[in-house]
Order: structure tokens, then C-alpha cells, then sequence
């Protein structure tokens, strides 16, 4: 996939890495890694997937850690057009999937601009890792859609779809949210909705799982008292009381449980 010589042409491919379970990779992926020289790797990735790229590879972390050390966009976007030029061809491996808060489509419109072919390969997205805790994220008859959101804008606000979302039926997924967790509650029981049911979920797919569940009036609570932090999805909404109904019958009350 790209020898180190000027005269290939140029490609960055976006992979996609998903939720964290190395074994949940694309099959596609997980060749294009089994040929890749240059690796741009993200802080999400799980670090077993680097053992599959050639031992010649060179490995290069453009992480961002929230709340602590992060790699500037600008300066990924010089290691690609860097690496792009001396090598022919870059792998830009991400955790999730790369257009879903990933950030990937910024990295294909600078590529693009500089001549650098994008060929992307998609990845499972961190809010499909609710499967493994048996919540789906539609229901017949209890969710008629998802809202995914994001809990940290580029100006550090929380979305104001939130807003919209809460008046509809469906579920309601919210990354990059652990910082918000106050002000979600806060807008859910402002509206009248406090006692909807809500799921924390960190490491979703690893061996490290871990998950909480309540209303979503509990929230912060519910996250202090289980030590639960980022990385972490919010999910809200019925969907995440059916199992626990199905199990053990509790239909008309749910109290904050740790899975």
C-alpha cells in the first residue's frame, strides 16, 4: 500500500477503528492495516490493533485525550500531507467511526485540497457498543429514531438539539458529554422529562466495560457514585429500561443499577 517513493500517488485511507474490541474491525480494515507503512493513530484506539500493522510500519499517535495532552488538528493535517508526500500512501486510523464526531471529513477536505486521493473505510460507532449491554437503540412501538448528539461544540456548549430531541420519541446518544452530565439532567427535568430512563456507558466492548443505569435526573449522581468517567456515552430514553423489564418485570419503577 505505498512504498516510500515520490512517484505513487498520493492516498490517505480513513478507517475506521470502532469502539475498541480489536475484533470488531472491518475485514477491510483490518488488510489495509495488515499492509500499512505509516499509521496516524488516534487516542481512542485500542493499542492491540497496532500489533497488526508490518513491524516496519512507523507509528505515529496524533491523539486527543479529553480534558488533557491533545494533538491540534493543524498539525495532523501536516503529518498527513507530510507522510503523504514521502511515503505515497497514510493510514489515518480513528476510534468509532472517522464522519461520526470523528472529525474525518475535516481531514478528506484538506487532503483533497492538496491533490491527496481519501478513500474511507468505515467503522462501528461507540453508541452501536449498547448492543453488548442489550440496549437497542430502537424499539418498535418505544423509539422511533436516534438523535445523536454532541455534548462538547467547538465553543464548549452542549447542542441545542438537545432541546428538539427531548420532545420526540426516540433515543437520544450524547458523546463527548461526561463534563455535561448536570446540565443535561438539568434540561431534561426543566422539560418535564426527569424520570426518563438514562445509561452511562464507558469502554463499551471491552474487557474494562462498565455502565450505570437511572433516570436521567440522576445522572451526575449516578456517574460519582459508580466512578464512572469519560470516555463514556450518554444514552436516554425507554430503550434503556426494556431489558431490565424483560428480565426482571420492572415496568413501573427502575432504580440506578450498576451492570
Amino acid at each position: 500500500m505505498g512504498a516510500k517513493t515520490k512517484n505513487l500517488r498520493n492516498i490517505l485511507y480513513l478507517i475506521g477503528a470502532g469502539p475498541g474490541d480489536p475484533d470488531l474491525l472491518t475485514i477491510k480494515a483490518y488488510k489495509m492495516l495488515r499492509k500499512a507503512e505509516v499509521l496516524l493513530f488516534d487516542h481512542l484506539v485500542n493499542h492491540e490493533m497496532l500489533s497488526i500493522v508490518p513491524d516496519s510500519c512507523l507509528k505515529v499517535y496524533v491523539g486527543k485525550e479529553p480534558y488533557a495532552d491533545f494533538t491540534p488538528q493543524e498539525d495532523i493535517h501536516t503529518l498527513i500531507a507530510h507522510y503523504c508526500r514521502e511515503y505515497g500512501a497514510v493510514v489515518r486510523l480513528k476510534g468509532g467511526d472517522p464522519y461520526i464526531f470523528g472529525r474525518g471529513f475535516e481531514e478528506l477536505l484538506f487532503a483533497e485540497r492538496l491533490g491527496i486521493e481519501v478513500r474511507y473505510v468505515p467503522g462501528i460507532s461507540s453508541m452501536q457498543g449498547t448492543g453488548f449491554h442489550h440496549i437497542p437503540l430502537t424499539h418498535r412501538g418505544v423509539s422511533d429514531g436516534i438523535w445523536a448528539l454532541t455534548g462538547t461544540k467547538k465553543d464548549g456548549r452542549l447542542s441545542s438539539d438537545l432541546q428538539l430531541a427531548i420532545q420526540s420519541n426516540s433515543t437520544v446518544v450524547i458523546y463527548m458529554g461526561m463534563k455535561k452530565l448536570d446540565e443535561i439532567a438539568r434540561t431534561y427535568v426543566m422539560c418535564g422529562k426527569g424520570d426518563t430512563s438514562a445509561a452511562i456507558i464507558q469502554h463499551a466492548t471491552l474487557s474494562t466495560q462498565r455502565e450505570v443505569v437511572c433516570k436521567v435526573g440522576d445522572l451526575l449522581n449516578a456517574a460519582r457514585g459508580s466512578g464512572l468517567s469519560h470516555p463514556a456515552i450518554i444514552v436516554i430514553g425507554e430503550v434503556v429500561r426494556l431489558y431490565a423489564a424483560h428480565r426482571y418485570n420492572f415496568v413501573d419503577s427502575f432504580q440506578c443499577n450498576m451492570y
